[in-house]
């Protein structure tokens, strides 16, 4: 039996949000939009609207247990409104007003901390958040409690997103899915999706991840493993940055005992799948149960699996990339690899007079001829030595010989690389933090550059 054909069953059947209701969230949103735009004060300064949180990050699941409704988010890209943004807590309002002056969503529509949200009874909810690019050009959203604008960077974090799920051959947005499945069937640990988010994905390392991320079981028990042991080096809550913007972090939507009991709740299922990994076939399901419940292997899954297995497609990997002249890769060189500790790639582009840019991650790509500097940000106490790796991609590096992918060691605790932008194509940096041997933290930032 492969276990890896009973998962993706297991997530086509029971945890995955149905196509047919995905196809109904599009026309609520529609609709909604629809409304705002025939709306005289919200309706001129509409620009655009965005899926935001699981929705855009493809990591929505069914509702499980009591759990009887979806919900989904979207941006409302507005113009700015000088006059409301002396008192931000005014676009919520408004957003509020042209919903209650409709017919079809006054008795359904709340005002929310951070959104306008629409019930629909039984079915789901669709929150509606506005979104601004101020004059300095920061991405904001409001908090209306504190009547704010918060900095966000929707773009970056899906990038951020996407590249973890690459790394991980597309098993990250999976084992999230099944993260939030188990947080909702348990009900043991309370933890909202974009920082349960942010954890798992923080955690993707670069270090042998063809392996480690060999296909879904695999990759939630190395990811889950991995949060326990960055929990454990944290007795209070830590930072909880937004990885793709800087300085904005999720602390807010926590509590101390929220995650108190998530770190304690983390140990025991990390040990759980563990063992369920390595039982023996005849005890795996079982096992496995344990996690998941008797859902896990229902008749239905039990026959996708069968009709999964006969099929040539199977566990989703990355496709192997050419290696280049002279790469090296970490895993070569006799390092041992324990992940106890963060590790963040900061990007940006370095301005004249050493003003600083916004973060790469807010671009979608940079031009030829800049000078980028990427800073190390990692939490791993004492000396410690940091390698990069800086990677070129594309047909002008090709033709130059300048693929590059060498090991670049820098001196101790040193936190900073630059580089200049030459050739058109989709690159990557990565860092490695080393400590005796151990490599203990890793991170990968993509740079697309035109």
């Amino acid at each position: 039996m492969d276990i890896n054909d009973h998962f993706v069953a297991f997530l086509d059947t029971t945890v995955n949000l149905k196509q047919w209701k995905l196809d109904k969230l599009d026309g609520h949103v529609t609709a909604i939009v629809s409304a705002l735009q025939k709306d005289t004060e919200v309706g001129p300064l509409y620009k655009e609207h965005i899926p935001q949180g699981s929705w855009a990050h493809a990591t929505i699941i069914e509702p499980v247990g009591a759990f009887d409704q979806f919900d989904a988010d979207f941006l409302l890209h507005l113009e700015e409104d000088e006059a409301w943004s002396e008192d931000p807590g005014e676009y919520l309002r408004k957003i509020r007003a042209a919903f209650k002056a409709t017919s079809t969503y006054k008795d359904k529509v709340t005002k929310k901390n951070r959104c306008v949200r629409i019930e629909y009874a039984g079915d789901c909810h669709v929150d509606v958040v506005p979104h601004l690019t101020l004059s300095d050009g920061r991405q904001v959203i409001i908090n209306y409690a504190e009547n704010t604008f918060e900095e966000t960077n929707p773009g970056g974090f899906s990038d951020w997103m996407q590249e973890r799920d690459t790394l991980t051959g597309g098993n990250l947005r999976k084992v999230i899915r099944l993260m939030k499945y188990l947080r909702d069937y348990k009900n043991t640990f309370d933890c909202v999706s974009v920082i349960l988010t942010t954890l798992l994905g923080g955690r993707v390392q670069a270090f042998n991840a063809d392996s480690r991320y060999a296909d879904i079981p695999t990759a939630f028990v190395s990811l889950l493993e991995d949060l326990d042991s960055w929990l454990a080096e944290y007795d209070e809550m830590p930072l909880l940055d937004d990885p793709s913007c800087p300085g904005t972090s999720f602390n807010h939507r926590w509590t101390e005992e929220k995650y108190q009991n998530f770190k304690a709740m983390i140990t025991k299922y990390a040990g759980w799948a563990r063992e369920a990994i390595n039982a023996e076939e005849d005890k795996a399901l079982v096992a496995w149960q344990k996690l998941f419940g008797p859902e896990f292997t229902t008749p239905v899954v039990e026959a996708a699996r069968k009709a999964i297995a006969t099929s040539p497609i199977r566990a989703s990997t990355r496709p192997p990339a050419a290696r280049a002249p002279q790469e090296e890769f970490i895993e070569e060189k006799g390092y041992r690899f324990s992940a106890r500790y963060m590790a963040r790639i900061e990007g940006r582009v370095e301005e004249l007079g050493g003003f600083r840019s916004r973060p790469i991650r807010s671009r979608k790509f940079v031009r030829r001829g800049m000078s980028l500097v990427f800073s190390l940000h990692t939490d791993t106490p004492g000396q410690f030595e940091v390698i990069w790796k800086v990677r070129n991609h594309g047909e002008a590096a090709t033709l130059a010989g300048n693929l590059r992918g060498q090991l670049l060691k820098s001196d101790f605790n040193s936190r900073i690389r630059r580089e200049t932008t030459r050739y058109p194509g989709r690159h990557y940096i990565e860092v490695y933090v080393v400590k005796d041997g151990v490599v203990v933290a890793s991170d990968h930032h993509e740079v697309v550059i035109e």
